[in-house]
């Protein structure tokens, strides 16, 4: 996980990035200025020149050694791996360094804000490991190096070390945290785009699928006549250049912006297309909720498809009552059904168009089932869902 690449300015990252970024650089700063403060306060308590030598040397190394620990440990929090062996036991040699030269090389004055800086310094470098040992090894270091500075003092020390990892355990958490959320986002946002574009494929499979039911059945109708020599031809091959050109406008309109599902206009749509082919149509669908006019369009659009297509009917009825919408087919035969996707619901068909819209429906608060009844196939879109259901 990064912290959006070294190159970036401020102004140029994410607030994601900048949280990453501000992190990463207060936990690395914070330690490296421990060490620095430690050193000062170390060297005003040199007496001599080779002291003042050794100290420098000795805090380089520190700094060395504990910014590369936090910045291990920050990595392997997120991406976890092999523990830094050998940097853990560079930052152990160190402290067995510093603690003996508290013991001995310092004044009884000093030793105390010395080792409170070391100690903090060790709980950052190894705050962010998440082994329980390791953690525990900071508490043990911070113990030691306020040890020495009096006989209650490792108490004391044990327990800033303590709250040092748990802060650095605590700002880890936090970052990981912005970033699941940071991701959870993005994935949202994919399937929202994942999601308007099924819900256009299926729109376009219900225009195309209605048209091209439409013009399979005219196109028949014109080849009969026309075999047969009837003057009616003519007019039934108008008919399907005329629905054809129906279906290319609504594929652009499709196109250029989501044409909206209009109810009158698909119940006219599918009488005229029913009647078309022979098949007798009664529509009522009086008192019909307004929310739910898209729905139930789409449910005449899928249905008229699988008359025609998967059916022999000679009627279909539209109705709505009681707060259900019932479209039934009389061309089918038993052992077909389904209800909410658990079973195909077209005659001959995968029943796919109905498990999608049936999806659909349940987003709505509805319920959408279908199966043969009486010889009739039968789907019927209960407005309410059972736990919603007015008694």
């Amino acid at each position: 996980m990064t912290s959006g690449g070294p190159l970036l300015g401020w102004a140029g990252r994410t607030n994601v990035q900048r949280i990453d970024l501000y992190t990463r650089g207060s936990l690395r700063g914070m330690a490296l200025l421990l060490v620095g403060f430690a050193g000062l306060a170390a060297v005003s308590t040199a007496t001599t020149r080779w002291e003042v030598v050794a100290i420098a040397l000795h805090a380089v190394a520190l700094v060395v050694v504990v910014d590369r620990c936090v910045t291990i440990f920050m990595r392997l929090w997120f991406s976890p791996g092999e523990l830094p062996r050998l940097w853990l036991t560079a930052l152990a040699v160190l402290l067995l360094v510093g603690v003996a030269w508290l013991a001995w090389g310092t004044s009884p004055d000093d030793r105390f804000t010395t080792s409170y800086l070391l100690t903090t310094t060790v709980a950052l470098a190894l705050g962010g490991a998440r082994q329980k040992w390791v953690q525990g090894g900071a508490v043990v270091a911070g113990a030691l190096l306020c040890g020495v500075s009096g006989s209650w003092m490792w108490l004391f020390g044990a327990g800033i070390a303590a709250f040092f990892v748990f802060t650095v355990q605590s700002s880890l958490w936090v970052l990981g945290v912005v970033h699941e959320l940071d991701r959870a986002r993005s994935a949202q946002a994919d399937l929202a785009v994942a999601e308007e574009r099924l819900r256009f494929s299926r729109d376009v499979h219900d225009v195309m699928g209605r048209h091209l039911a439409t013009i399979a059945v005219q196109s028949e109708l014109a080849a009969t006549l026309a075999e047969r020599g009837d003057p009616r031809a003519a007019a039934r091959i108008r008919e399907v250049r005329a629905s054809a050109h129906d279906a290319l406008r609504e594929a652009r309109a499709l196109a250029r912006g989501y044409r909206p599902v209009d109810l009158a206009q698909e119940v006219e749509g599918a009488r005229a297309l029913l009647v078309s082919a022979g098949i007798a149509v009664e529509t009522d669908l009086a008192d019909l909720p307004a929310r739910w006019q898209e729905p139930v369009a789409r449910l005449v659009r899928e249905a008229v498809t699988n008359t025609l297509r998967h059916s022999r009917a000679t009627q279909v009825r539209l109705d709505h009552a009681d707060g259900v919408v019932t479209v039934r087919n009389d061309g089918v035969h038993a052992g077909h059904g389904g209800e909410g996707g658990d079973a195909p619901g077209d005659v001959e068909g995968d029943g796919s168009g109905l498990r999608t819209l049936a999806a659909d429906v349940a987003t709505h608060g509805g319920r959408l089932t279908w199966g043969v009844e009486h010889d009739e196939f039968v789907v019927r879109l209960h407005l309410h869902a059972p736990e919603e259901a007015t008694p």
